[in-house]
């Protein structure tokens, strides 16, 4: 089980920069049968030195720069990872530049150049400078590069990036050409020196330039090479843009372009057979192969998916189970008045749900209608209040299985009433030629007449108020706001108009409110005293009839009281008759009851002592088997005369002890 190297493993050319690197295997050990996975980790060792592209660089400096200002420079490579990768660089001393090391995001390490003391060209036409690359090992390896600085005249303006770092994204594989991102620089000056050039910086990496193309002239970054996100995730690009002058100025930027992942490798499936042929009787569980599935890409492209196929196994859901509508009455028809929402977790065919009408009620059907695909319930006629203010329905939601599943929701909609009926007039009846007649003499608030009218419609909307509207003397009559009852405002004078015209308005308090009106004619006449004094008994008549009312709910009332006293009279009667047969009861076993004797009454029976009439009738107290016996002689009017009677023929001792009992036993019913 000895796991051995077979040859020289080298880490750089195994995996290149990632880290860690790791090698998988997988491990069968049979007889049992099980499979172990495991993992090399390559460690790295600092067996390669830095390498700077070129041995020398050469860089033209005008003396107006001022301090501060960055000078690129070259980047060495270390093929090592971690610790033992490129660390820091070195500059020799010199008094007008220092080094300043700047970390990519990879972790890479790159200088610049910053210039800390003007340069003089009559002092000094040019410097002389070595750049030294260290690494992390132990020893560190280095390697150095000679950098010659040359001191010009001065160009006034450089050129300006308009940002100094531009972002870029672009999916692995992309064509060779395409556009990644456009960079852009000005330069004040007029001329060569206005001209800007653009180009990759020193210390931009070679495998860089490998992938991407610059236009030195539009500043347009194109793909060059094949990218692959498995390689690298993110490419820092550096470049820079000089002018033409005969002393170029410089300006830098750097680029991000993120490596997009694509779904550019096929799963890997291994396939190894540890038991072939299967013997037929081989058990259930039997190992048979074992498989291994890899995929390169990364995140959701990088996984193996299994579909689950979908079972209808969800029935439709709503969040209610019930719906209450309120729709107004003369309501436009084909409207929607409700959208009905069910959801189904299943998935396709199974979630898809349909919406139907249940049959039932013909009206409903008539009147009703649903989309079977979203739920909505139209309404396709006017509805009215007054003709019917409710409608019930159910609704069946079905979803699209081979064994379909439903749910049934009820649905109430309620026809809201709305002020679309005027008052109707009943009396008196339009067009009519009755006159009403008042005589001379009638006093004030005599009701001469009334004026009845109704309102289909409910509530609000049907209340009537009435308004004396126009009349021959506004001063003679009134009427009542919500009665209707027009009466005399004061009393009817003799030199009255013959004949008065009253105009009634009738009018609802629906918002808005509808009207209508009546004319009432009374005429006054002194011929007609006989019809007032006939008028005047209606009212006493109505009156009375109001006072017969109130006798009889008055008499109603006495009599269940009387009732009800008699019932619980009888029943404390009841109660005392009980108690007292009982107390009856008890004194009959006393000594007064059972007064001793030479016999007792039952011997006396037997022994012949009394005459064959006395055992004609019997009466027993309420508990017949410890009373005594007691009898009467027939056809007397008294029971106590006949027991004396009887009594009397017998002997003297037996009659006292009889009747002495009788007197203590109630009289029982015939």
């Amino acid at each position: 089980g000895a796991l051995l190297v077979s040859e020289r493993i080298d880490r750089e050319e195994l995996c290149g920069t990632v880290s860690p690197c790791s090698l998988s295997f997988e491990i069968l050990v049979e007889n049992p049968l099980e499979l172990y996975s495991g993992v090399v980790e390559i460690q790295d060792i600092n067996d390669n030195d830095p390498v700077f592209p070129s041995s020398q660089a050469r860089l033209e400096i005008s003396e107006s720069v001022a301090p501060g200002v960055r000078f690129p420079l070259e980047s060495a490579q270390d093929p090592d990872v971690g610790i033992n990768s490129l660390q820091t660089y070195q500059l020799s001393a010199n008094p007008h530049f220092v080094l300043d090391v700047q970390t990519r995001e990879d972790g890479s390490k790159h200088a610049e150049l910053v210039l800390e003391k003007e340069l003089d060209r009559e002092e000094q036409r040019e410097l002389h400078l070595v750049l030294t690359a260290l690494d992390g090992g132990s020893p560190p390896r280095s390697a150095s590069v000679q950098i010659h600085i040359d001191v010009v005249d001065a160009n006034d303006n450089a050129p300006v990036f308009n940002h100094s770092t531009y972002k870029a994204s672009v999916r692995e594989n992309t064509p060779s050409g395409t556009l990644v991102a456009r960079i852009s620089a000005y330069d004040l000056d007029d001329g060569p020196n206005g001209d800007v050039v653009y180009s990759f910086s020193s210390h931009t990496l070679a495998k860089v330039r490998e992938l991407f193309t610059l236009d030195s002239a539009t500043g347009e970054l194109k793909v060059k090479g094949q990218l692959d996100y498995e390689e690298m995730k993110l490419y820092e690009i550096y470049l820079q843009a000089k002018d033409k002058g005969v002393v170029p100025g410089v300006a830098h930027c750097k680029v991000l372009v993120e490596v997009v992942d694509v779904n550019d490798n096929t799963p890997e499936v291994t396939v190894t057979s540890v038991y072939s042929p299967v013997p037929e009787d081989a058990a259930p569980g039997t190992v048979v192969a074992l498989l291994s599935v890899t995929d390169l890409d990364s995140g959701d492209n990088g996984l193996l998916l299994v579909q689950v196929s979908d079972v209808n196994d969800n029935a439709p859901k709503s969040l209610q189970d019930h719906y209450d509508v309120y729709v107004p009455e003369n309501n436009v028809a084909g409207i929607p008045i409700l959208n009905i929402s069910a959801t189904d977790p299943d998935l396709g065919p199974n979630s898809r749900l349909s919406y139907v009408l249940l049959q039932g009620d013909p009206t409903v059907s008539r009147l009703f209608s649903i989309n079977q695909e979203n739920g909505t319930l139209y309404l396709l006629a006017s509805l009215d209040h007054e003709d019917q203010m409710k409608f019930s329905m159910m609704v069946q939601v079905q979803d699209g299985g081979s064994l379909p599943l439903s749910t049934n929701l009820s649905v109430s909609v309620f026809v809201t009433d709305l002020n679309d009926n005027a008052p109707v007039v009943l009396y008196p009846r339009p067009n009519s030629t009755s006159t009403d007649v008042v005589a001379p003499g009638t006093p004030a608030r005599h009701m001469v007449t009334k004026v009845v009218a109704v309102d289909a419609d409910l509530g609000y909307n049907a209340w009537i108020s009435y308004t004396l509207l126009q009349a021959t003397d506004p001063s003679l009559f009134s009427i009542g706001l919500h009665s209707g009852e027009i009466f005399t405002a004061r009393q009817v004078q003799e030199n009255e108009a013959p004949q008065h015209t009253l105009v009634i308005l009738l009018k609802d308090h629906g918002e808005p409110a509808l009207s209508a009106s009546v004319t009432v004619t009374i005429s006054v006449d002194e011929m007609v005293k006989e019809a007032l004094i006939d008028l005047t008994d209606v009212a006493p008549a109505h009156d009375s009839r109001r006072q017969v009312t109130f006798y009889l709910i008055l008499a109603v009332i006495l009599v269940s009281v009387a009732f009800f006293i008699t019932v619980v009279s009888v029943g404390i009667f009841k109660c005392y008759k009980w108690r007292q047969s009982k107390e009856l009861f008890n004194s009959s076993r006393s000594t007064l009851y059972r007064t001793p004797g030479p016999f007792h009454h039952i011997d006396a029976v037997r022994g012949g002592f009394t005459p064959p009439s006395f055992y004609h009738q019997v009466y027993l107290t309420t508990d017949s088997r410890q009373s005594d016996v007691l009898c009467k002689k027939p056809f007397t009017s008294s029971p106590l005369g006949s027991r004396q009677n009887t009594m009397r023929n017998g002997e003297p001792g037996l009659y006292h002890q009889i009747v002495g009992t009788a007197s203590r036993v109630p009289k029982p019913a015939e």
